[in-house]
């Protein structure tokens, strides 16, 4: 990981001072750096020790940090990775353009390990707009609103992840089993990492996420615990109480004493238990993934991975 800091670096560096700041902003704010670890660990299972795929861990980071640029614009998020969001700094324009550049060396990186790596890389970007703006969207008429949601983590968050396993096995030499196994593994393990992190917008105090709690719920961004409640309001199972909690998730939270008694109303409603159990569930169907992967330390890190991508919502 060191090496893999050492070429993030070099990569967001520029000769142009503000460029350079901006570029470095969420770098420097850290980071759990999930997706590179994630393609050093698979990479273990072949040579782990070539240079391309250091680079190819370079090259998922690059591109998750360019996605948060975006996102936080879209989202209105006022906190990242516990730092002051770059467009509050620098606005949404200078926030955008940034994101676009990261972007941009990436592609520069990926580039360096051949036309399949470029079309993998190319094919979860475009994963990454569609998913956004999917979400952006919303459902259509005819959608089920659950089943779209999880289509729009499967794209939005599990791609990336999925490209981060496949990576690492792909450059570390291993068979085409074992390369589709750990990629089917990160498609799952992403899911349910956006599970709980649907769960900690609403139960955490924001030290684990890095966001303000609720942000999710003041932008009225489509989450599963939300998706839940909207779906058993419009049973005949719903009660008065659920009815008013969601009309109350439904209306102006810009208020943060509002804001906070939506959280706490969400945060005692049998939903969130519901949607963390689901976290685990796809944490437990990415396990079940590792079938074709042999049997030893690795394996046993990759079931302790996704098990700790869930467990963050316990």
């Amino acid at each position: 990981m060191e090496l893999v800091e050492e070429r993030l670096s070099a990569a967001v560096a520029n000769e142009d001072p503000l460029v350079d700041e901006t570029s470095r902003h969420l770098l420097a704010a850290g980071g759990k750096r999930l997706r590179p670890y994630l393609t050093l660990l698979t990479a273990e299972l072949g040579d782990g020790a070539r240079d391309e795929v250091l680079t190819a861990a370079a090259v998922v980071e690059l591109t998750h940090l360019a996605s948060l640029y975006h996102d936080d614009v879209m989202d209105s998020a006022s906190v990242r990775r516990g730092t002051t969001a770059a467009h509050q700094v620098w606005g949404n324009s200078v926030a955008i353009l940034t994101g676009d550049l990261l972007f941009a060396r990436a592609s520069g990186l990926v580039s360096q390990l051949g036309p399949e790596a470029v079309l993998l890389q190319s094919s979860t970007f475009e994963r990454l707009c569609l998913g956004q703006l999917h979400e952006t969207v919303g459902p259509r008429a005819g959608d089920e609103p659950v089943a779209h949601y999880l289509q729009v983590l499967s794209d939005k968050t599990a791609s990336l992840l999925a490209t981060s396993a496949q990576f690492g096995a792909l450059f570390a030499g291993c068979p085409d089993a074992v390369v589709d196994a750990v990629a089917g593994f990160g498609e799952k393990a992403g899911v349910a990492f956006q599970l709980a992190d649907d769960v900690l917008d609403i139960v955490s105090d924001g030290s684990q996420s890095g966001k303000t709690p609720g942000t999710d719920l003041r932008e009225h961004v489509p989450t599963m615990p939300v998706l839940l409640l909207r779906e058993l309001v419009a049973s005949a199972e719903a009660t008065d109480a659920d009815r008013a909690l969601l009309a109350l998730l439904d209306g102006d939270l810009a208020d943060d004493d509002v804001l906070a008694e939506a959280v706490a109303a969400l945060r005692a409603h049998p939903v969130v238990e519901r949607t963390r159990a689901q976290a685990l569930a796809w944490a437990q169907d990415a396990v079940d993934e590792l079938r074709a992967v042999p049997a030893g330390p690795v394996r046993d890190a990759l079931e302790a991975f996704a098990q700790a991508l869930a467990d963050r919502a316990a």
